[in-house]
């Protein structure tokens, strides 16, 4: 007969805090306001704010925007995605700099990306990626295919696991053209193997664009060692930039001369002011842009950036894999007697920023623990995600919560 281990006690998450080189960046977070709230774990979703970015906000607005007005373009503003994007990539993307660059939202960046991608590769006619995708991801993928005559091949992921490098090389073909993929599953926080699956794609003749959103800002990549193609990602997740805050295209230096994006405009142009009749790709990563850059969302990646800069990428995961273990130990003890199973890897090599235990009844559930305080968040068919962003989450924080969650889901179950 086997004994269950004892779940962690509350006197040992609260040693782990007093042990946490990273608990003093907590204060740096504004408050959570409502009362009712027990615990945020849904900062996978969305960060929370961060004093830092009502300073720099404030600043932007009466200090630039209502002083230097239009002069502020000239003085800062137009330079402000690159910029960032440099900071980003030596902070948490391992690429340097003239490689990565704030745009526009996550969707728009990735289809940016992947009409880049295909347009270094002409003749080539598929597209791989993963029946679990995010959907935004694998919507993108197909409406591109459809426009440009392509065809898709899906790899049939587990939604309980990951795409793995195997699955990648037996899609491959002397027909494929762009292999898109989630680093980090959206759902079960599996870790791809990107060295490998570069690798693997590289051989084929063929280009790969990474899905970082659930990434950046938890877990450590090496985008350039690796020798990746293009990434894209969100900035409002673990980087707590805010609600629609700009997302980041990353391409290596080597694809830059020759790629076409198919949104050109005049923010991309090699001469800003020219005004001219013909489009003219600026050099460098700029030529991704299109649009006039969203600079108060840029105020509060910048903030966010700086954070992570200041914690170090290292530190952030090493509490991040602290934070998951300690859920699963917790969800095993008292969440697997009440029928919930673990979707998220066990393995701390292959488990993201947030762990997914699913139940039969999860969005009743998921219900029932919001209304409670408990913030989690419901992804269907019957997974509930626990979100937890290491600067902002204490580990008798992550105790408390899921002590409650255990009440509730006796009480709902019963």
């Amino acid at each position: 007969m086997t004994v269950a281990a004892a779940p962690p006690s509350l006197d040992n998450a609260a040693s782990m805090d007093r042990q946490d080189p990273l608990a003093p960046f907590q204060d740096r977070f504004v408050p959570i306001k409502d009362p009712n709230v027990v615990a945020y774990l849904d900062g996978n979703s969305l960060g929370r704010p961060l004093h830092r970015t009502l300073e720099v906000v404030q600043e932007l607005v009466t200090s630039q925007w209502s002083s230097r007005m239009i002069r502020g373009w000239q003085e800062g503003w137009l330079h402000l995605p690159e910029r960032i994007g440099d900071l980003l990539g030596g902070a948490a993307l391992g690429a340097e700099p003239g490689q990565v660059i704030l745009a526009d939202s996550t969707s728009v960046c990735l289809y940016k990306a992947l009409h880049a991608a295909l347009s270094l590769r002409p003749g080539r006619c598929e597209i791989v990626t993963d029946t679990d995708n995010f959907p935004t991801d694998r919507y993108i993928v197909e409406s591109i295919a459809r426009d440009k005559g392509l065809m898709v091949r899906w790899i049939e992921s587990d939604p309980a696991a990951g795409v793995t490098a195997q699955q990648v090389i037996d899609a491959l073909s002397d027909r494929t053209a762009v292999v898109t993929l989630s680093h980090v599953a959206y759902r079960s926080a599996y870790i791809a193997d990107m060295r490998a699956i570069n690798e693997a794609v590289h051989a084929a003749g063929a280009m790969v664009v990474w899905d970082l959103c659930h990434t950046v800002g938890s877990v450590p990549v090496h985008l350039d060692a690796t020798d990746s193609d293009f990434a894209v990602g969100c900035t409002y997740k673990f980087l707590n930039a805010g609600p629609g805050a700009p997302a980041f295209i990353y391409v290596r230096s080597e694809h830059q001369p020759t790629l076409a994006q198919p949104i050109p405009g005049w923010m991309s142009a090699a001469d800003l002011y020219a005004m001219a009749p013909e489009y003219r790709a600026a050099p460098g990563i700029r030529a991704m842009l299109s649009g006039t850059p969203a600079i108060t969302g840029l105020a509060g990646v910048m903030a966010g950036v700086e954070l992570l800069s200041e914690a170090g990428i290292e530190q952030v995961r090493a509490k991040s894999t602290d934070l998951t273990r300690l859920a699963i130990a917790l969800s095993d003890a008292w969440l697997t007697p009440l029928g919930f199973t673990l979707a998220s890897p066990r393995d701390d090599a292959l488990r993201g920023g947030h762990v997914t235990v699913s139940h039969p009844r999860a969005e009743e559930l998921a219900r029932i623990l919001i209304d409670s305080g408990v913030i989690i968040d419901f992804r269907a068919p019957d997974g509930i995600r626990i979100g937890l962003s290491p600067l902002s989450t204490s580990f008798t924080g992550l105790w408390t919560a899921l002590d409650r969650t255990r009440i509730l889901a006796s009480e709902a179950l019963a």
